[in-house]
């Protein structure tokens, strides 16, 4: 049977990166006026910038599709039909929150976030659940920041640390919010993530990943055959 996109699309695209940024393969640069409207100058007072700690995990979504909660993978498929360990984890770990998803989300909705229960390049102490939402989505359109907020917070998630909001913010003085992990990273925190905002529009996300982080180096085909866990069942 062949596998399908039960919203006939990627769950989540691809950030462009800010000049600077380390990139790996099929990365590409935010256009150089978008990279200065976030850090060095705004179009004028209708500009929001906001700037959160990036996370390194498993970007994953949850949808409601029919009247039903389903866990995908950032390409668009059922987590549950992955061939990794780490995505029938996710979904398993849905369906044990439904209820809260379920009150979250309206029909056709996704909650995009990070997916943290596996070490990637970075290993977590995890103070919180091992899901970190960071948009509401339909389609392609993105659910404003306050809005976000108000929708997830009262049912108890826990969203990308807020470094900055406001005026444009500089890549140096960004990356100070993120000297020390808000989210129980052990190792180096790998960058920062800006959203533009304007005249009550969702306008661009542009991020920033430090030259020297290493992409996967946890991973088990990296890491002689070993996978790190930051997060399993209480129970195991």
């Amino acid at each position: 049977m062949k596998n399908t996109k039960p919203l006939g699309q990627k769950a989540y695209g691809s950030i462009p990166h800010l000049p600077g940024s380390r990139m790996g393969d099929g990365d590409h640069h935010i256009e150089e006026r978008q990279g200065q409207i976030a850090t060095l100058k705004a179009r004028d007072k209708h500009d929001l910038i906001i700037v959160q700690e990036k996370l390194d995990g498993s970007n994953c979504a949850v949808a409601k599709v029919d009247g039903k909660i389903i866990a995908l993978v950032r390409a668009g498929y059922l987590a549950d039909t992955s061939p990794w360990e780490q995505h029938h984890l996710f979904s398993k770990w849905v369906q044990s929150e439904y209820q809260r998803f379920d009150e979250l989300l309206n029909e056709g909705e996704r909650v995009c976030g990070e997916w943290l229960a596996q070490a990637h390049g970075t290993v977590y102490k995890l103070p919180h659940e091992p899901f970190v939402p960071f948009d509401i989505m339909m389609g392609s359109h993105r659910t404003l920041f306050r809005q976000f907020l108000l929708r997830v917070l009262p049912l108890g998630f826990t969203v990308p640390h807020l470094i900055h909001i406001g005026a444009p913010l500089s890549i140096e003085n960004a990356l100070k919010g993120v000297e020390v992990s808000a989210h129980g990273a052990v190792d180096e925190v790998e960058g920062v993530v800006y959203r533009v905002e304007r005249k009550d529009t969702d306008d661009f996300l542009t991020k920033y990943v430090k030259p020297h982080k290493v992409d996967g180096k946890y991973l088990p085909e990296r890491n002689d055959g070993i996978t790190v866990w930051n997060w399993k069942w209480p129970q195991e």
